[in-house]
């Protein structure tokens, strides 16, 4: 209680791009169509996963839960950072610098274990055919979704306790687009090693165990593809893949530049920061959400022909080959 009765900052500065008003304008036009983009693609695809019974499978079950989840991390970013580009409003208060970093949490690290669910799925789906139904039923698949959501909810919790209790008494101005957690950090006018410490335990148990899960899983897939004696099937089993591996690419690589790579934390105040870190941050938290719907749908004929049946009001009557 010490500590929470000496923080007397009642509100952060956002700097985001305030020496670069040009940038602004062009950052705010890419933001908005990108942001249309995201609402569009993702809540066609989650519309389409509930009311095409094709749909009803593992895949996209764990598909819809990914858009769903997009949906609430760009509904609690992108809408004020759109604000303060156009209107000049950099405040924000400490309550909602708090839900930022809370939401941020949340929704990165519950990704990071839906991505690794996904591919465990395709691994049982590819080599384990015959089984499938069986390991992946409906209920196997709400319980990995739920530990995913409850995983990501926990683990955020966690990290926004302890870098909310430190007192900010001093600076408040973040030199970053949104209430990013190491930005915040660097205005404690404390000491924080634990926190770095448990952002290093997070870092380890929600970006790297979910990566080995990917890395094995697709050894075991790439095994069994090159033993498959019809060219067919190893062009359909590797064209199953192709979508989750291009997502995972995308995601990890942009998450990993921002939060694992060496001295990340001293990067902050130095002028560079803005045409660098900002733009990875504009790039993972808006562009990988609005890249999700359109890789998955690219070359999925069940996705393309449920969303013509969707848009088109046709209710789709055929019933799964394969149901959760």
């Amino acid at each position: 209680m010490h500590r929470i009765n000496q923080t007397f900052v009642k509100e952060f500065i956002l700097l985001g791009l305030s020496g670069h008003p040009k940038l602004e304008i062009i950052f705010f036009v890419l933001i908005l169509a990108m942001y249309l983009v995201i609402l569009t693609g993702n809540g066609v695809l989650i519309l389409a996963s509930v009311f095409d019974f094709r749909l009803h499978t593992p895949m996209y079950f764990f598909l819809g839960n990914l858009s769903f989840l997009d949906l609430c991390y760009t509904a609690t970013s992108v809408p004020s950072t759109l604000v303060s580009l156009i209107s000049k409003k950099r405040n924000i208060s400490f309550s909602g610098c708090v839900l930022q970093i809370f939401f941020g949490f949340a929704m990165g690290a519950t990704e990071c274990f839906l991505l690794g669910m996904m591919a465990f799925d395709r691994y049982v789906a590819i080599c384990n055919p015959l089984r499938y139904t069986i390991i992946m039923n409906k209920r196997v698949c709400t319980l990995m979704a739920s530990v995913s959501w409850l995983s990501g909810l926990l683990n955020s919790v966690v990290q926004t306790s302890l870098a909310m209790r430190l007192p900010y008494c001093g600076n408040n101005v973040v030199n970053h687009f949104l209430c990013e957690i190491l930005a915040v950090l660097k205005l404690a006018c404390a000491d924080i090693s634990l926190n770095v410490v448990t952002l290093a335990v997070s870092n380890m148990a929600f970006l790297v165990l979910p990566l080995l899960v990917i890395f094995f899983s697709y050894m075991f897939i790439l095994y069994t593809i090159l033993r498959m004696n019809s060219a067919t099937g190893r062009r359909k089993a590797f064209s199953t893949c192709s979508a989750h591996l291009t997502v995972v690419t995308i995601f990890y690589g942009t998450i990993f530049f921002m939060y694992a790579r060496p001295k990340s934390q001293d990067l902050f105040g130095k002028d560079n920061f803005q045409a660098t870190e900002g733009l990875f941050s504009v790039f993972y938290g808006v562009a990988t959400p609005m890249l999700n719907p359109i890789i998955y749908s690219l070359r999925n004929k069940d996705v393309k022909a449920a969303v013509k049946y969707l848009l088109c009001g046709k209710a789709v009557k055929q019933k799964p080959q394969i149901k959760m």
